[in-house]
This record gives structure tokens, sequence and C-alpha cells, in this order.
């Protein structure tokens, strides 16, 4: 009896510690991807830039990620099409020599102004003619 209980406590507990550094990864990662969009937003804007999503992120990570999310570094890249913000770290470690890491990214389109084009064109127009009469103009 006393033999099982040895083998079976330590493996319970570590079973335990487990799900314990999974929740606390999924946490961090939550707080990866929260940050990450919230640099993104500030980023994409227009009139915005690759620093004012840095300085989100930083404050971001500052705010949610002392905790469960350890050594977090963000990279921010606003392009004239596109931008893009990356996060990384590690989560917490709860089970000794287990060191989970974490990673968020996100992506969208850089806004920008673009001229309407030249000319009185109706892009919503069929370029057939007329719809209601086959494209066949009037009888």
């Amino acid at each position: 009896m006393s033999a099982e209980l040895v083998l079976a406590i330590p493996a319970l507990l570590l079973l335990i510690l487990l799900i314990a550094q999974f929740a606390i990864w999924a946490h961090a990662t939550h707080i990866a991807q929260a940050a990450a969009s919230q640099a993104l937003s500030a980023a994409r804007v227009q009139g915005g830039s690759s620093a004012d999503g840095q300085a989100e992120a930083d404050d971001v990570l500052a705010q949610l990620g002392s905790g469960p999310l350890r050594n977090p570094r963000a990279t921010v890249n606003r392009g004239p099409q596109e931008s893009t913000v990356d996060i990384g770290g590690e989560a917490a470690s709860v089970v000794p020599f287990l060191h989970l890491p974490v990673k968020a990214r996100a992506v969208g389109p850089s806004e920008r102004f673009v001229p309407p084009a030249l000319g009185f064109a109706n892009p919503e127009a069929p370029a057939d003619g007329n719809p209601t009469t086959g494209g066949k103009g009037w009888h």
C-alpha cells in the first residue's frame, strides 16, 4: 500500500503542476495577443508610426505582462501597405526546468489616404449596359 502511494502522490502532484503551468502559459499568450492587437491599432492608423505601436506595446506589456509573461519583447513594423506586430517572451515557470515560449502576431493593412480616380465612372454599373433590359438599351 505505501509503495503505491510513494509512486502515485508525486505523479498526481506533477499532473497538477502541469495543469497549472498550462494555464499560466495560456494566460501569458492572451496577454501577448492583447498587446499585439493594441500595438497594431496604434501603428496602422493614418498618421501612425512604428514608434507609436512600440510605445503602445510597451505600455500594455508593462501593465499586464509583469506576472505570467517573462522577458517580453515587441517588434513593430509599419509599411506602406501592411503593419506587423510580433510579441515574444516566456511563460512564468511553475514546473522546474520547463520553459514555455510565448509568441503572438498581429497583422493588418496600414491606413493611408488614396485619392479618388479622375473621372465620373460608376464602379457599380454593369459593364454591358442597363441590367433591366439585358444590356440592350431602351426599346
